[in-house]
């Protein structure tokens, strides 16, 4: 699939003035589309518009946002889509246009080649070096700077692993590069808490929902390495590829178990062809 790119609804480039790419005023989301629908549309819109109010960038009209992206949505098979919403252009300088005309650019991408062994054995972890900056102003957003993710992911280039474990800088996990992390323990999750920084991911709301819908305890909380690395079982979350069970955690090895494989069953997701 060539990539499709739309600014504004329309084929075309963004104006280089636009405070998305000068500043990173802005927020995106990347969404799973399959036969022409987006999984948890709704919770993505929700991130994005709550996430426009907390930055004073006006949001989206949200039935506009769901007629375009059901227009280009591949109607069958399954395709990556990501909505990036900026503050639009502006003048020289940090301070803000009084009255911000909102870019909006969606782009359309083939789905990633995920190995099944991702979601049947699991996947490798590793600490990174990188400790993520504090911020509760910006905490659970997913806003446009992502520079601490992209040197963290440079990490990973040079090690045996798929994911990288990201830290605060007060040594509290905080999820992965591009996921967020959950433990079982003594049969009930934990989740880190994300009110210091990190992104509270849509799929990770799915989970939290899930388990509340069916009896199985789940909590927020300052999580350390060490608690991590006593967990039962470990799992890691995006919207994309929806659950990956870990199978190992630096020098531990784990194992898919029982409440990660049940998630799996109640949210739709193993190894597909």
């Amino acid at each position: 699939m060539t990539a499709l790119w739309l600014v504004n609804g329309r084929p075309g480039a963004v104006d280089p003035a636009d405070r998305g790419l000068a500043y990173g005023d802005g927020l995106f989301e990347t969404m799973a589309a399959e036969d022409g629908r987006i999984r948890f549309l709704d919770h993505h819109l929700d991130r994005l518009c709550s996430s426009c109010e907390r930055l004073g960038i006006p949001p989206p009209d949200r039935e506009m946002l769901e007629a375009e992206i059901e227009a280009h949505c591949p109607p069958a098979g399954r395709a990556v889509l990501k909505l990036v919403w900026t503050r639009g252009p502006g003048e020289r300088g940090y301070r803000p246009p009084a009255r911000p005309n909102p870019t909006r650019i969606l782009s359309i991408w083939s789905w990633p080649a995920y190995p099944d062994s991702h979601y049947t054995r699991g996947v490798r972890v590793k600490t990174c070096a990188l400790r993520l900056g504090e911020n509760p102003a910006l905490a659970g957003m997913k806003h446009l700077n992502r520079l601490e993710q992209v040197l963290a992911r440079m990490e990973l280039d040079e090690r045996d692993a798929e994911e990288g474990l990201l830290l605060d800088t007060g040594g509290r996990v905080v999820g992965c590069t591009s996921s967020n992390v959950f433990a079982v323990r003594g049969g009930g999750l934990v989740t880190p808490a994300l009110d210091r920084c990190g992104v509270r991911g849509v799929m990770r709301r799915a989970v939290l929902e899930c388990a509340a819908a069916h009896g199985l305890a789940a909590e927020e909380v300052d999580l350390s390495p060490e608690a991590l690395r006593e967990a039962d079982e470990m799992f890691l979350t995006n919207a994309v590829f929806g659950i990956w069970p870990v199978r190992r955690l630096d020098e531990r090895e784990l194992a898919p178990g029982p409440v990660t494989r049940r998630l799996m069953e109640l949210l739709g997701y193993g190894p597909r062809g």
